[in-house]
């Protein structure tokens, strides 16, 4: 294997794999990359038993091919610190892989290729077709309620359901729930849902960009394929039955609230200095075109504001978690907000007055 590449190039391409490296070394070749060279590209590769990564680039002046494995985290620092518009040389000799840029000599170890692990991949049931930024928006706009290392294994991850047009991601902790729909560029025939773990979750958001460029996910029974412009990522999905959203989702007669979405934090974020430090709970009780927030803690401090709102419905006296709210105010780009209560006891539906793809469920903390 002997071959050269510019620095950014191979530093982009290293950067991709660095998510899904092993960083606690079970396995010594888990910490290490996959490199398989031919005449026009270099291929890397990671894995973490779990999930995979493959992206290619483009080299520069190719003098043999072949494959091996070096340590992904140093061959990252090193090219990534190197002068930029760099042309590197990298070859093997032996049982190390030879780096050489300017006057720069460097020299990894390896270990063979035959022992890194070949990810299994499924025929995908469904194959879609998505645009990058509306992939991203469905990523950023439920992810943040997602499980993390709960006993309820299915909940630590991002429900993705595909239908015929659409394809819609749902998230819960059990103490609040997001949903997102987005449309597919084409329609599809096969429908399919599937969990995928949280980590996951967060390495696909990182690959995909604003851009308008198209993003396809093959879903199978076990596994999901994200592919890319250039770059694939596999992943497992976690076996479990997802709470059915339906059933979670409040519905039914309700009193509706409609509030600027900046006031309200803003007010949040002054009157919860003084809310309880294990609880975080602000109070809030609605009346006609007001609403009052307010919060206490066991020192015997409270703060509590009015702020005016659109309001129809009955007396509503109830308390939440004030990040889970924030969270969820944080997450919309409308102006408004529209608030649902179905009772003081019962959950409340958040959504954006202006579009029926967003949809926040948050529990109540008991008074």
């Amino acid at each position: 294997m002997d071959f050269y590449i510019t620095k950014e190039e191979v530093v982009k391409s290293l950067n991709y794999t660095l998510g899904v490296v092993e960083k606690r070394q079970t396995l010594p070749i888990l910490s290490n990359v996959l490199l398989e060279v031919d005449e026009s590209s270099l291929k890397l590769t990671a894995t973490d038993l779990e999930s995979e990564i493959s992206t290619t680039s483009t080299i520069s002046n190719f003098k043999s091919g072949g494959k091996t494995t070096a340590p992904a985290r140093k061959l990252s620092d090193l090219c990534r610190l190197l002068p930029d518009l760099s042309e590197i040389h990298l070859f093997l000799d032996g049982d190390n892989l030879k780096i050489e840029s300017g006057s720069g000599k460097y020299s990894i170890s390896t270990l063979s290729s035959d022992d890194f692990p070949v990810f299994e991949q499924e025929e995908a049931q469904s194959q879609v077709n998505i645009s990058s930024q509306n992939l991203k928006t469905l990523i950023s706009k439920t992810s943040f309620a997602m499980g993390n290392q709960d006993w309820r294994h299915y909940l630590n991850g991002l429900f993705l359901l595909i239908d015929d047009k659409s394809i819609t991601s749902v998230a819960t902790d059990a103490h609040r729930l997001a949903l997102a729909t987005s449309s597919l560029n084409e329609a599809t025939q096969e429908g399919m849902n599937g969990i995928v773990p949280r980590k996951s979750i967060n390495e696909i958001g990182k690959l995909v960009g604003e851009e308008s460029e198209n993003v396809i996910i093959e879903l199978g029974q076990t596994s999901i394929a994200v592919k890319i412009s250039g770059t694939t990522f596999i992943s497992k999905l976690i076996e479990g039955k997802f709470p059915d959203d339906e059933q979670v989702i409040p519905s039914g007669d309700s009193s509706q609230l409609v509030i600027n979405r900046k006031t309200f934090s803003e007010c949040l974020s002054r009157v919860s200095v003084l809310s309880s430090e294990k609880y975080k709970g602000v109070r809030i009780l609605t009346s006609e075109n007001s609403m009052n927030v307010s919060a206490n803690n066991p020192e015997k401090e409270q703060g509590e504001e009015n702020i005016s709102c659109d309001y129809k419905g009955e007396q509503i006296d109830i308390a939440f978690n004030v990040n889970y709210l924030q969270e969820i105010l944080s997450t919309l780009d409308s102006e408004n907000i529209e608030i649902n209560f179905f009772g003081s006891d019962k959950s409340c539906l958040i959504t954006d007055p202006n579009s029926t793809d967003l949809k926040y469920v948050v529990m109540p903390l008991l008074i």
